[in-house]
């Protein structure tokens, strides 16, 4: 398997390479040189798995020869033998062809372990075969830093850098990031939006000299391994409900636009999806984009959904690309127009292309607030507001059966969950703590120099 990046300049690389790169030298993205495709029959096998054993026959396709087959297998059991419940991302229905599909069993009550608890794993082993560190610089609306952190923690062979936008993640967010003590590991609070704590790291990579300095890779969506990991779960809920032999329908709580990618991942490998809703709160340039054709940035306005509170979708480039009949030239220059402008428009042939798939909506605070408290009344099941805003779009759509993906623990969103429903959702016992614990932070200005600056001084150092 070889992959390409999506402005067309950058080496073409294995998926080792692509792993540890992360971000391409050009700017772009790294997706497969061609899609994998799954018949009916390797479809149907999955039936009856355990999530680690349908991940290895969903993700060995990608990994090609990088990894053996047998190195892969142990990573994924690894990956997800430490998850609290034993389906590991099980179903729950919550009225007739309406079901939740519940991705916050891992170690930090996020979907963003079933990525990152596997990319520990193979940075590890990648890593130690080629005798290499890193350091991993990356940046969060709330749940990638802490999921990155508990995967990288004490690692001897990386140092992991990430940022957050001061005061714009919840305290429950925060503290699983600063908390973390590992030499390790450094929180950088930045005076900004996620979206600016996204574009310094882009910058960051970039900067090729200070690139290569510091030996910086990046495992935020922009790596391809989160997407190809997030694709495993589409598939063992679409099986479930009766794949490939009937279409299943997903709606998808949408900040960067990685998770819903991972579906239309799904997709182009030949499960059978017959709509992906975005589902986004009012930052909503996704839903402007498909009900428009015009992807066009705004002001970020905070919410009581914050990882969604993002502008500049990072992983939209990559659809964009496949939309641009994967054409890196193409893709390049509307995407360097849409940096220059912060707009970008696609012709009218290639939007309807993308809505034979893709629907929008957005999903304001109080619809938010009244989704949470209906489904505690009808179905005594807590919601945390990302996975409200998927379940209130899932309710426009008229497929079936349609699966809303819950993306996070209520008790991350303790004071959104309690002002809707009136009752206040505990952490689990491992994290019943951490709101006494320690913490430890940084905080940075909205500056590329003094981001590397500090990286420049704390490299290799205890904090």
């Amino acid at each position: 398997m070889r992959y390409v990046s999506t402005r067309g300049t950058a080496p073409v690389l294995d998926f080792e390479g692509a792993l540890l790169a992360g971000l391409a030298r050009d700017g772009g993205l790294y997706v497969p040189a061609k899609w994998p495709r799954l018949g009916k029959p390797q479809w149907r096998a999955l039936a009856g798995l355990s999530y680690a054993e349908a991940a290895l026959h969903v993700m060995q396709p990608f990994v090609g020869a990088a990894f053996s087959r047998r190195e892969l297998e142990q990573d994924i059991e690894a990956a997800y033998a430490g998850f609290g419940h034993r389906a590991v991302a099980p179903l729950v229905q919550l009225a007739p062809e309406r079901w939740l599909l519940e991705l916050f069993h891992g170690p930090t009550l996020a979907f963003k372990d079933y990525a990152l608890q596997l990319l520990g794993r193979l940075f590890d082993r990648a890593l130690k075969r080629r005798r290499r560190r890193v350091t991993i610089l990356g940046a969060t609306s709330g749940d990638t830093g802490s999921a990155a952190i508990e995967a990288f923690r004490d690692s001897p062979v990386a140092e992991i850098v990430m940022l957050h936008p001061k005061g714009r993640v919840s305290e429950v967010q925060r503290r699983q990031m600063t908390t973390v003590l590992a030499p390790n590991v450094r929180n950088v609070a930045i005076a900004g939006t996620f979206d600016d704590c996204q574009a310094l790291v882009k910058a960051a990579f970039v900067d090729l000299a200070f690139r290569d300095a510091m030996n910086l890779s990046a495992v935020n969506s922009i790596n391809w391994a989160r997407v190809m990991a997030q694709t495993v779960y589409y598939a063992v809920a679409a099986v479930a409900l009766g794949a490939p032999g009937r279409a299943v329908a997903f709606s998808v709580p949408t900040g960067n636009f990685g998770d819903v990618f991972a579906g239309y991942v799904a997709r182009r490998m030949g499960l059978p999806v017959s709509r992906l809703m975005v589902a986004t709160n009012r930052n909503d340039i996704l839903a402007r984009f498909f009900a428009t054709g015009e992807y066009r940035s705004g002001r970020v306005s905070p919410t009581h959904s914050p990882s969604m509170d993002i502008q500049v979708a990072s992983n939209f480039e990559r659809l964009l690309f496949d939309l641009q009949r994967r054409d890196g030239a193409a893709t390049a220059r509307l995407m360097r127009s849409f940096e220059r402008e912060r707009r970008m428009a696609v012709a009218r042939e290639r939007l309807a292309e993308a809505r034979r798939l893709f629907d929008s909506r957005a999903v304001d605070e109080r619809a938010t607030l009244a989704t949470i408290a209906r489904v505690w009344k009808e179905n005594a099941l807590l919601l945390d507001p990302h996975s409200a805003v998927g379940v209130a779009a899932a309710e426009t759509m008229t497929e079936a059966p349609v699966v809303a993906l819950a993306t996070a623990h209520p008790a991350k969103f303790p004071d959104a969950v309690e002002r809707a429903t009136g009752r206040r959702p505990e952490l689990p016992p491992r994290l019943a703590d951490l709101l006494g614990r320690p913490e430890r932070c940084v905080d940075l200005p909205n500056d590329l120099g003094a981001l590397q600056a500090y990286m420049r001084d704390t490299q290799g150092r205890a904090p």
